[in-house]
């Protein structure tokens, strides 16, 4: 049984999570090591920017998105980062409104486009 268990967890693939706190502000007041190494930036580089320095311009209309989280509390969907070096990360977000009044976003990535 315990060859077959780790057998089983070998094959087993976890993708790391990508996380990133936000102000009312739209800027960055926490984010992960792996969130930074994904974008391609120093926590202290990301920290007190707004997240639209990272966004692919196309990906929505980002004070509207962010205003309609506020109402709503909680959004989940598909954004768009662009990578320190150029290429774009398309990634599936989860995010909720903190007791804080902070937003978190949980992050997978669904594609890169070099």
């Amino acid at each position: 049984m315990k060859s077959q268990q780790k057998e089983f967890f070998e094959g087993v693939h976890v993708a790391p999570t990508y996380t990133a706190v936000v102000d009312r502000d739209r800027k960055y007041v926490d984010v992960s090591e792996s969130f930074c190494e994904l974008v391609g930036y120093k926590p202290e580089e990301l920290i007190g920017t707004r997240y639209d320095r990272i966004t692919a311009h196309n990906s929505a209309d980002i004070p509207m998105t962010h205003r309609l989280f506020f109402r709503l509390g909680y959004m989940h969907g598909l954004w768009m980062f662009v990578h320190r070096s150029g290429y774009r990360i398309l990634t599936r977000y989860e995010a909720w409104l903190r007791p804080d009044k902070n937003v978190q976003s949980n992050l997978e990535v669904v594609e890169t486009i070099h």
